[in-house]
């Protein structure tokens, strides 16, 4: 990993007004749910690289976030970094993923002004899939250029469509042949008044065995 320190060697001469905002090419991931491919901010995210220096974090968890930079080392071809769930329950199962990029690293000139900086082209990626899903790449050359070429797909928690809820059909309505539900004009199934059958039941004092009851595919 590359802490600040170690990036300002990877580029000479650049604090002139001739550089651009942006002056070392770090890789920018967002973070999007599985399920919908949205945009989200997770909370409870410590995310720091393998064999970075004082364990600094990128991400720490004490704060919502949306993305991430993730600077790549120059001197080497492969740069992993681990992301630590910190919710209480995975907190406390140890639940973390790790990811490693491999790529190239190319020198690149900027300008007279600006000097020299990395650019990196990605080959290939790794990672676990405990929360993260997948991890997808947009662009695999990464410069200074201000933009996120890299996704990082989590697998979070969305309300079931399955769950019934007070608009599930029939869920509010009673129904007159279950004996839970009793008929609110005959609250006793016990006894039955047979003058009274309700305006949509049939009389139920000489039931015909053949003849099957209206609406009993509703049931």
């Amino acid at each position: 990993m590359l802490t600040l320190a170690v990036l300002s060697t990877a580029v000479t001469g650049c604090n002139t007004t001739g550089c651009t905002d942006n002056q070392n090419s770090v890789p920018l991931a967002g973070f999007y749910s599985i399920s919908t491919l949205e945009k989200v901010a997770i909370d409870s995210l410590a995310i720091s690289g393998v064999g970075a220096p004082n364990d600094s974090l990128l991400v720490g968890p004490s704060q919502a976030a949306s993305q991430v930079y993730l600077p790549f080392r120059a001197a080497d071809n492969a740069t992993t970094f681990v992301i630590k769930y910190m919710q209480k329950h995975l907190a406390e199962q140890g639940v973390e993923d790790r990811i490693t990029f491999y790529y190239e690293s190319m020198p690149f000139f900027a300008s007279e002004e600006c000097g020299a900086m990395y650019h990196y082209r990605i080959t290939r990626v790794s990672h676990t899939v405990n929360i993260l899903d997948s991890v997808g790449v947009s662009d695999s050359l990464i410069t200074n250029i201000e933009r996120s070429t890299i996704g990082l797909y989590f697998r979070i928690a969305e309300p079931d469509p399955d769950e019934p809820g007070t608009d599930e059909p029939g869920t509010d309505t009673p129904d007159p042949d279950n004996p839970e539900n009793p008929d609110p004009e005959n609250p006793d199934p016990d006894n039955p008044d047979p003058d009274n059958p309700g305006t949509d039941e049939p009389r139920t004092d000489n039931p015909d065995p053949d003849s099957p009851q209206e609406g009993a595919d509703n049931v």
